[in-house]
């Protein structure tokens, strides 16, 4: 492996972020986009130890200035933290093919798994089709649609990411909530609402990266045991989000999982294989739930978690014993090696 020494002469490293605009998105749900500009400077300060040349490029209002820096600054590789673009995730993609288009080496996954996992009923879809286990979910693409599955359920915008508009009142239990919930999706984000049947049960998270062949971290557990009564056992935004909140309290996450080594490698196995299924590269997170009989479901692959110091997949990483700095490393030669960069 080269000196951290060489590093400093020959590589040089851009960091790319959305930078949060106050003004454009909605309202109350944009605590996930102020804590990309911190992940940036803890990469940036993770890089500058181990002897990189590093500089943060944020993405602002301006596409093409965002550009014009790439190109003026002409980093080796861009580590790619861009969210979305002026307060919508699903634009997270198109910052990657552009990134593509220009033949800049990136880590992090491409446009097309990006664009993929972000349309929840798709990916579901896809790694169904391939006998992974997902949980039953219909598609509303419109507030009075007619959804054939059996209550619990759970109502999710279909294309956000960071748990937005996931709350207590997400999950039903009759015709009259299921309504209310559908409709609110469509008034407040403008898309089809996912339809998911809700598992009581236990859920699992697995941080997964590729290291020549992907692996999967420990596993981690959120623990649900103190929620207060009346509560969902979910990870609302509010649970993920605020600090303060009590569901943030009361959902405390446990890396490694208190579980046996049997079930351990059934939910890194599972995950490897989604990781796999959907076209992932250098990292991801794969969210799963385990109903009272023992059966697991995927809920979800986020192809750009949360990897902030304090947020779970820097958690899995220490709990492995791989150090962040090293972590990222191993990135930066992952996208050097697909531009066939030394």
């Amino acid at each position: 492996m080269r000196t951290a020494q060489m590093k400093d002469k020959n590589i040089l490293v851009g960091i790319a972020y959305n930078a949060y605009d106050p003004v454009a998105g909605r309202n109350g749900e944009r605590v996930s986009e102020e804590c990309v500009e911190q992940t940036a400077k803890e990469v940036l300060a993770a890089l500058t130890e181990l002897g990189y040349s590093a500089f943060i490029i944020p993405l602002q209002k301006s596409f093409m200035s965002f550009l014009h820096r790439i190109k003026e600054i002409k980093p080796d590789v861009l580590i790619n933290l861009c969210e979305g673009f002026l307060g919508r995730p699903q634009l997270e993609a198109n910052v990657a093919a552009a990134l593509e288009l220009l033949g800049f080496a990136f880590t992090g996954n491409d446009s097309r798994t990006l664009a993929l996992c972000l349309n929840k009923f798709k990916t579901k879809a896809v790694l169904k089709s391939c006998g992974l286990p997902t949980a039953p979910s219909r598609l509303a693409m419109s507030p009075d649609q007619k959804i054939d599955l059996s209550f619990p359920l759970i109502v999710k915008p279909n294309s956000e990411d960071a748990s937005l508009g996931i709350h207590s009142e997400s999950v039903v239990h009759d015709k009259e909530g299921l309504e209310r919930q559908i409709r609110r999706v469509f008034e407040l984000y403008e898309e089809p609402a996912l339809v998911e049947q809700f598992i009581e049960g236990r859920e699992f998270n697995v941080a997964v990266y590729e290291n020549s062949e992907p692996q999967a971290l420990p596993v981690s557990e959120i623990d649900y045991t103190n929620m207060p009564d009346g509560q969902p056992k979910i990870c609302s935004y509010e649970a993920k989000w605020f600090e303060d909140h009590i569901l943030w309290q009361k959902t405390p996450p446990i890396c490694p999982a208190k579980i046996d080594e049997d079930l351990q490698k059934k939910i890194q196995g599972t995950a490897i294989a989604a990781f796999q299924t959907v076209g992932c590269r250098d990292y991801a997170r794969v969210d799963f739930r385990m109903d009272q009989k023992g059966k697991l479901m995927i809920l979800e692959v986020n192809p750009n978690p949360d990897i902030s110091l304090n947020a779970g997949y820097a958690r899995a990483l220490a709990a492995s014993g791989l150090e962040y700095g090293h972590f990222w490393e191993r990135m930066i030669d992952n996208a050097l090696r697909r531009k066939g960069k030394e």
